[in-house]
């Protein structure tokens, strides 16, 4: 078997469709003989079933995985954003034209965005938040380290 969209929109996943998930996850880059080898299926099944996971939406993207202070960004840090009335848009815009902005989501609760941000310097953080002076409040908060990195969340058909 393999993934399928059922019909509430979510995607029924195999054991085997898991584990393809995981080794991408981990390197991406990974040669589909050697996916095959280490799944024990042929390369043009493992093929087959990336494919059919990228159609589903399941796969959206590969991507380089940087690590931002071996650029010059050695400061990362995350915005609880909350649009005075009226502003929401202009503070969504602001958030979108601001590369140090890496993701951002909308959220419930007493702020609206919660954004995190990779700077040079805390001038720079100081610079992003003062973008937003007039149009939003803000609360920043500094990562001093990162005990669990971006990873997969728990995947149907593996035992957890």
């Amino acid at each position: 078997m393999t993934a399928r969209r059922l019909r509430n929109g979510t995607v029924a996943l195999d054991a085997t469709d898991a584990r393809i998930l995981r080794e991408l996850a981990s390197d991406a880059r990974i040669a589909t003989s050697e996916l095959a080898r280490r799944i024990g299926l042929s390369a043009p099944s493992i093929g087959d079933r990336i494919r059919r996971l990228e159609e589903i939406g399941v796969i959206r993207a590969y991507r380089a995985v940087i690590t931002p202070s071996a650029i010059g960004l050695p400061i990362s840090a995350y915005l609880r954003i909350r649009p005075v009335p009226g502003a929401f848009d202009t503070v969504a815009d602001i958030v979108r034209d601001s590369p140090e902005i890496v993701e951002c989501d909308r959220v419930t609760g007493d702020d609206c965005f919660f954004a995190k941000a990779h700077v040079r310097s805390m001038a720079h953080l100081e610079g992003l938040v003062d973008r937003m002076n007039g149009h939003a409040s803000t609360h920043t908060s500094i990562v001093q380290s990162s005990p669990v990195t971006l990873r997969l969340p728990p995947l149907p058909g593996m035992d957890e």
